[in-house]
């Protein structure tokens, strides 16, 4: 190698970039889109043309959001009130609203530029679903599941859909600039943050009785908890972990808890290589801190590969596109693809045990999108079919998958065409 370098010095400098650049860029760790600014289009490496792109992305948009009939909607105008207009995004389902659905239908808006549906979604998310009374102990947080009218289902929160709503008001802030009160993205953005790490435990009234609420993360752990209320509070669902947003709010939150973020951020990682199987990638819904499986009483099948875990790889990929900090994340998406393929491009299930036997044979549109998003991290031949399996997939609009099926394929579409972006401070 010094003789190959010694070459090249002697002969020129630009001969020194073109003969030897392969070799010494071995050593020159490629930095991600964060740093770059650079996001890859899958499709567009398939062959399709950006017009073709932008064009599936719209129509999906409007086929969810805005279809001809309401029946067929997700995203539902609520009328308005003094803020402006309301709108919810809804589990049609399950006839409810959760705080997942309104903090997807918020990143989905402020990545395509629909500020008007943000607005309405934030403005129906404040008014109905977050915590205001001094001493109800779930005071700073959202409720996860509500009635369309806005009627509590549940008055404590589910953690992931908190940490979207703060990372796309963040986004939304540095996209379009803060306006007034609710508006105010960026400075609800930190009034969340803190109280994802800071509310203390406390117990308090609400409609269903006495609870205990704490704050979503566990500090010793270093990770999101599957729930801060008294009773599942003591573990984890790795489809929470976000080390991609973690990082940005170690640069963008509340300086008190940068630090945490960073550490937190580090920690997802290496869970990442804790909680999945070795052979199949596959991660369980629930897990214990350790990264052992957790077996919960309320769900059969925390312990297996469902239909949160189907997540988990989506949060890994996007980590690795943005940042790039862990090649681990390579080698992950590798494994569970090839997993998902020795199964069948076309019939693999949605459910399955970590060692890989199938529990559910139905082949989920949902699943198929999540493991797209792993081609932008995965380095084998088999990445370019899964994004095409995404881009041959039907839209989810059938009644019983429009909703969780519906938002992740179109999360997928925005990621895999490289429009799901880190919208930085001007």
């Amino acid at each position: 190698m010094k003789k190959i370098l010694a070459i090249c010095l002697m002969l020129s400098i630009p001969m020194f970039y073109s003969a030897c650049g392969q070799k010494a860029g071995q050593r020159v760790k490629e930095k991600g889109a964060y740093y770059t600014g650079k996001y890859r289009n899958l499709f567009l490496e398939n062959g399709h043309s950006q017009q073709e792109i932008s064009a599936k992305i719209e129509t999906v948009f409007r086929l969810l959001f805005h279809p001809d009939s309401s029946k067929d909607a997700i995203y539902f105008d609520a009328g308005r009130n003094e803020n402006g207009p309301l709108a919810y995004v809804s589990d049609v389902l399950h006839h409810d609203v959760r705080s997942e659905g309104i903090s997807y239908g918020m990143m989905i808006a402020v990545q395509m530029n629909k500020k008007a549906e943000f607005d309405a979604i934030w403005n129906w998310a404040l008014t109905y679903m977050y915590v205001r009374g001094k001493e109800h102990p779930s005071e700073g947080y959202f409720a996860w599941s509500l009635r369309t009218d806005g009627t509590p289902n549940s008055e404590t929160p589910a953690p992931d859909g908190e940490e979207y709503m703060v990372m796309a008001l963040y986004f939304a802030s540095h996209r379009w600039g803060d306006g007034e009160e609710i508006y105010d993205y960026k400075a609800w953005a930190d009034k969340i943050l803190t109280a994802i790490v800071n509310h203390p435990l406390k117990r308090g009234p609400t409609k269903y009785g006495p609870m205990t609420v704490h704050n979503m993360v566990n500090e010793e752990a270093r990770m999101i908890r599957f729930v801060p209320d008294s009773g599942s509070w003591g573990f984890s669902d790795p489809s929470y972990h976000l080390p991609a947003f973690y990082d940005l709010w170690a640069k963008w939150g509340p300086e008190a808890d940068k630090s945490f973020w960073a550490a937190a951020a580090d920690t997802s990682r290496n869970f990442f290589q804790k909680v999945t199987n070795p052979k199949t990638g596959l991660a369980p819904d629930y897990a214990n801190f350790d990264g052992t499986p957790h077996s919960a009483r309320f769900n059969q099948r925390s312990g297996n590969f469902s239909f949160d875990a189907r997540r988990t790889q989506m949060n890994w990929s996007v980590d690795w596109s943005w940042w790039r900090k862990d090649p681990r994340e390579q080698e992950l998406s590798n494994r569970i693809q090839s997993f998902f393929a020795s199964q069948g491009m076309d019939t693999y299930g949605t459910e399955y045990t970590l060692d890989g036997q199938m529990l559910n044979k139905n082949h989920a549109k949902g699943l198929v999108a999540t493991n797209a998003i792993v081609s932008l991290a995965a380095t084998h031949p088999l990445a370019k079919d899964f994004t095409e399996a995404l881009w041959n997939t039907p839209v989810p609009t059938a009644f019983n998958e429009r909703y969780y099926d519906g938002l992740l394929y179109l999360m997928a579409l925005l990621h895999c065409s490289g429009e799901f972006r880190i919208w930085q401070p001007k």
